[in-house]
């Protein structure tokens, strides 16, 4: 009995022993769970990250498109493969797409600084890529070929059909102290609507805007009553620069596009606003000055051989735009009613006008039937191309002129439908065909000795281009929009006569005269 009673003593013993052991292993206190909070301090859906005092805000929108009678996004069948206007064009793009934005915002004795993200994944179907083009020596340069490979392959082939998955980056910059550093949307577009007055259509003339955001470094000073004034400094590369194109010697015979020489960029565009909001709405008041810069006079494309840096240069030339702008609410015909208007004029800076998403609205070459029912003709074609100037051999650069505008009026039915109209105008000016010098009188000489274009009676490369449209949105639940949106274009362009050219039809004459088209599309987005 005693045996057994220390046994059961010394077993006690122990497993204190051991629990005593277990508990010093254990923390003394747990720490406290750190929760995520809100952040009110700019608006709903910010927090602040956890262990700091920086509020952050995610959302984005996923995007399905399908648009009738276009080879790429929403802009037409304006020219390239799609504006053949035959059986190798493709009716119709779908297109899906992710947008994911990250916006972040930290109170300091400076005031807030901010930085946001804006990043999209696109996958895009039918599509075609641009090595189906024939060279640039081609009649019309632009102008696509039926055939690729040299096989007799159709472009709606492994060939030249697109299937393609894409990451875009659309905004990357930080404000801080009054100051923009990034990509982000230029001081210069219209406030609020930017491209799109009431249109889902990418490709809208009559205004410069650059919707996925263009690097600057500008400063914004707030004057109070809600006027405020911007200025500073963005990259023309990527998004501002319509081309200085290169007609060599009279009688070189480059048609009516010459060949592109512009050179690289010496200065930054300079751009600035005047912005007034108040409660009826906003306006803004924009400018831009653009420098062209051409390289040689004679180059590999003009001549055989190497670039001649001894054969000189024309001077750069500074070009400049001017643009109004209102964003006006009419509650008058509905609640959320508004009217987008705008109105721009350039010299020498083209984009400024025809932007850069209306890209193939400034080189627009379409075959559409047989204008006037010319007898021998193919068919009909039209063409209109916007540089920012032209030169030709040991002369100055001859900046080419453009009017815009655009504008349209949203009206709510309730909250569940909307329906938009909308319009653009734009006119481009080489100047008179008579005045010696001038970029018309370049172009038409330069046509005069091209042998495709022995059949033009009247030469003129002024021209107009219109566009109209209607949207209607359908939002059944909050954050999930249904649209259809319908938009027509025309070409209005002064040129006359037949020219040979690869086309809709084959090779052969075909009647030049003005163009229409047209597209649809439907969209589903939810916003998030």
């Amino acid at each position: 009995m005693k045996m057994v009673k220390s046994l059961i003593l010394g077993s006690a013993a122990g497993l204190v022993a051991m629990s005593g052991a277990q508990a010093a292993d254990l923390p003394v206190k747990a720490k406290a769970v750190e929760y995520v909070r809100i952040c009110s301090l700019y608006g709903a859906g910010f927090f602040y990250i956890p262990g700091t005092d920086t509020c952050i805000k995610l959302s984005g929108y996923l995007r399905f498109d399908v648009v009738v009678n276009s080879n790429s996004s929403y802009t037409g069948n304006e020219s390239g493969q799609a504006g053949l206007g035959n059986r190798f064009t493709n009716g119709y793009t779908w297109r899906s797409r992710e947008d994911f934005d990250i916006d972040t915002r930290t109170a300091t004795e400076y005031g807030v600084v901010r930085t946001f993200f804006d990043a999209t994944f696109t996958w895009t179907d039918d599509t075609y890529a641009a090595s189906n083009s024939t060279s640039a020596t081609a009649p019309l340069g632009t102008v696509y070929s039926q055939i690729t490979n040299g096989v007799g392959q159709a472009n709606n082939g492994s060939s030249g059909l697109v299937a393609a998955g894409t990451l875009g980056v659309y905004y990357a910059f930080i404000q801080f102290a009054g100051f923009t550093m990034g990509k982000a949307i230029s001081p210069f577009s219209a406030p609020g609507f930017v491209n799109y007055p009431g249109n889902n259509f990418d490709g809208l003339v009559g205004g410069g805007g650059t919707v996925t955001g263009v690097n600057q470094f500008i400063y914004t000073a707030q004057f109070g009553n809600g006027v405020s004034g911007t200025i500073g400094v963005q990259d023309p590369t990527q998004y501002y620069q319509a081309g200085v194109l290169n007609f060599g010697p009279v009688g070189t015979g480059l048609g009516p596009t010459g060949v592109g020489d512009i050179g690289g960029t010496e200065f930054p565009d300079v751009v600035g606003n005047i912005l007034v909001t108040q409660a009826w709405g906003s306006a803004q008041l924009s400018a831009a000055a653009h420098d062209n810069r051409a390289m040689y006079y004679v180059n590999s494309a003009t001549f055989a051989g190497a670039p001649n840096v001894a054969s000189g240069h024309p001077d750069d030339k500074w070009g400049f735009a001017v643009q109004g702008a209102a964003s006006i609410n009419t509650p008058q015909t509905g609640a959320g009613d508004v009217l987008n208007i705008e109105a721009v004029y350039t010299d020498g800076a083209t984009r400024y006008n025809i932007q850069d998403l209306g890209g193939s609205a400034g080189a627009w070459t379409t075959f559409n039937g047989n204008v006037g029912n010319v007898a021998g003709a193919l068919g009909g074609i039209g063409f209109g191309f916007a540089p920012d100037s032209v030169f030709s051999f040991l002369g100055q650069q001859q900046l080419i002129e453009t009017w815009g505008g655009r504008g349209g009026f949203t009206h709510n039915w309730n909250p569940y439908w909307n329906t938009s109209i909308y319009g653009a105008w734009t006119q481009v000016n080489y100047g008179s065909v008579t005045s010696a010098g001038s970029a018309a009188s370049i172009v038409c000489a330069s046509i005069a000795a091209t042998a495709a274009y022995a059949g033009v009676t009247h030469c003129d490369p002024n021209y107009q281009i219109a566009q109209a449209g209607i949207i209607t949105r359908w939002t059944p639940v909050k954050n999930l929009t249904f649209s259809g949106d319908f938009t027509y274009q025309h070409l209005s362009q002064n040129y006359a006569g037949t020219v040979a050219a690869t086309g809709g039809y084959g090779t052969g004459a075909y009647t030049i005269g003005n163009q229409n088209t047209y597209e649809f599309l439907f969209r589903a987005q939810r916003n998030w």
